[in-house]
């Protein structure tokens, strides 16, 4: 859950004592595994699994994970890479926050400029390993949205309840919140999910604000609720795999039929949900 893996903690704790766990509380510049959402069918699913809860926008960007002390700063991806030098716009926002110390978790996003969101693909543009940074920032540049707080001036929040992280979270970064409501009644929230999705968003989160942050955990404490679009594709063609595939068929080229001139036109590929 901290700055180590589970099995290192739970390692530590059987062998030492609890005192070993001090060793791996969060730490600055030692990021985290991400808390991970399970599904709800939709939001009066969601209200009948929580009792108190806040609802934000899904943002359909890239997860990162900001650490600040003083005026250094640094960006972590999903999967916990460096990430800094890719996103200087998240490197300016966070070093102006009036926070000596803080730990935040968020995603950064391209937008429109009518300030809805471009595609996911797009945002990734910017997370090249050979970009000319500076010429991709004004081509395409990205805004960072913040939706928790792990850790403020010295202070862990992770066993913090999520509304108690948020309310700090607020009172720091103001100017860069995810779009939120917080304990709406039924009707306002699903007016507040018929907005996200009107402004080109996934749809919406649902947290718990009675729970803390659960890092590198999948649970019922945040719930995301998004529509579910499906497409009816034909498989026409696949590729040997590599590596651990090797020897079998692994990419499947998907398409769908172009009635106009009664071909099957590729709309992209997949390997996932699938056994060898």
């Amino acid at each position: 859950m901290m700055a180590g893996s589970l099995g290192e903690v739970a390692t530590a704790a059987l062998h030492e004592g609890p005192q070993a766990l001090d060793r791996f509380a969060v730490q600055i510049f030692k990021p985290v595994q991400p808390m991970l959402a399970d599904a709800a069918e939709d939001v009066s699913d969601a209200f009948a699994r929580m009792d108190a809860a806040a609802f934000e926008y899904k943002l359909d960007g890239a997860r990162v994970q900001v650490h600040k002390a003083g005026d250094e700063v640094r960006a972590y991806s999903r999967n916990l890479r460096d990430v800094t030098a890719a996103v200087p716009e998240v490197v300016e926002v966070t070093r102006a926050l009036p926070a000596r110390e803080i730990i935040l978790d968020g995603e950064v996003i391209a937008l429109r400029p009518d300030g809805g969101p471009l595609p996911f693909q797009v945002t990734m543009r910017r997370f090249g390993r050979r970009l000319d940074v500076n010429a991709m920032r004004r081509e395409l540049p990205l805004t960072p949205f913040f939706f928790d707080a792990l850790a403020l001036d010295g202070a862990s929040l992770l066993d913090t309840p999520q509304g108690e992280r948020f309310a700090a979270l607020s009172r720091v970064s103001p100017s860069a919140l995810v779009p939120h409501i917080i304990r709406p009644s039924r009707e306002e929230a699903e007016r507040f999910a018929a907005a996200a999705l009107a402004r080109g968003h996934e749809g919406v989160m649902a947290k718990a604000l009675g729970a803390g942050y659960a890092a590198g955990s999948r649970g019922s404490a945040w719930l995301k609720i998004k529509q579910a679009r499906t497409l009816d594709l034909v498989v026409l063609a696949a590729e040997w795999g590599n590596g651990r595939r090797r020897g079998w068929l692994s990419n499947l080229h998907l398409g769908a039929r172009d009635p106009e001139h009664n071909a099957f036109v590729m709309l992209g590929k997949t390997f996932k949900g699938m056994t060898d």
